[in-house]
């Protein structure tokens, strides 16, 4: 669980959310928008260590803290992580992310997606009118955008007359996507990638390669960052995937270009990186205007229902004007 000065960057936020506290003054939602990994979740974690501790005296805060990192306090509810039957994983690893209730979802093969729905809400609503044993209580919910139109609508009543001493605590990675009306409920929080500087000091113990190609990928997300200094197999899985998006740019033939995106003919998380690897190989190339435009147009038609094969086949062509 971080400390406030243990978090990287984002001491605006930090100081609004701090002074809301010592002023009183605590929103009845917070929205925390912003790109993937670059530190919504933890400071929303803070905030609510934070909420939780008012009042708390030293004797209890020990105690309280450790019920806050294993989320079995009474007023913290964190629906992060789904359960999916797919994947393979239990209970136990659900637990680490996620208390609200999601045991219906072993009942209704369709709940098992990734897309918060209309149960889900309703099995969180049971748990959000209990009994405050502090001054506040907190409901953190990841990625909105996740919730089904339904869902969102089922949420939008609850924000409009939402139970006395709770604080919601919500982030997106995808504001434009959500409801106007849930938007304007809530208390929006804008979050931007770190600069390298911030991120550098969360890199002191890695070798200069690997820190500036860290750096590089991590595009400002202390959490990629993070992620790549502590499991090497992930940090030499994206030096292959540098590798093959070199080779693309180095390339003289086109079947040698389509044998080198052939990751990219699927949605995939391998493919969102290729395309990045692809991106910082360009730039550290001779700056060739054609092929900058033959990237931003593959990149706009991956994001829609193109046909994909024949998308890159237009991009291998196009790439090879210098």
């Amino acid at each position: 669980m971080a400390e406030q000065h243990s978090i990287v960057g984002h001491s605006e936020i930090l100081g609004q959310l701090s002074n809301d506290l010592a002023q009183e003054n605590v929103s009845h939602a917070y929205l925390l928008s912003g790109p993937r990994h670059v530190g919504k979740m933890t400071v929303a974690r803070w905030f609510a260590t934070e909420l939780l501790c008012v009042g708390i005296g030293d004797a209890e805060r020990a105690d309280t803290l450790r019920q806050i990192e294993n989320l079995t306090h009474s007023d913290l509810l964190v629906l992060d992580q789904l359960w999916i039957e797919e994947t393979r994983e239990d209970w136990n690893v659900i637990a680490q992310t996620s208390n609200a209730p999601q045991q219906h979802r072993a009942k209704k093969p369709s709940a098992k997606t990734d897309v918060i729905s209309i149960d889900d809400i309703r099995a969180l609503q049971e748990r959000l009118y209990e009994t405050t044993t502090g001054q506040y209580r907190c409901c953190i919910i990841r990625s909105v955008e996740r919730m089904q139109a339904a869902a969102a609508n089922a949420f939008l009543k609850i924000l409009e007359e939402p139970p006395p001493k709770l604080v919601f605590v919500l982030t997106t990675q995808a504001l434009t996507s959500l409801l106007p009306t849930v938007i304007s409920r809530t208390r929006v929080l804008r979050f931007r990638p770190l600069s390298q500087r911030s991120i550098l000091s969360l890199l002191n113990d890695v070798s200069d390669d690997d820190r500036q190609f860290i750096l590089q990928i991590a595009q400002g997300a202390p959490g990629i960052a993070c992620a790549l200094r502590d499991d090497p197999d992930q940090l030499r899985a994206h030096r292959q995937i540098a590798a093959r998006a070199r080779s693309f740019w180095d390339s003289d033939t086109l079947l040698a270009r389509m044998r080198s995106l052939e990751s990219l003919e699927k949605r995939s998380d391998e493919a969102e990186q290729f395309l990045l690897h692809l991106a910082i190989a360009l730039r550290e190339q001779k700056y060739q205007p054609a092929r900058v435009d033959a990237l931003h147009q593959l990149a706009r038609g991956l994001q829609t229902n193109v046909h994909r094969k024949l998308l890159l086949q237009q991009f291998a062509l196009a790439a090879d004007a210098k």
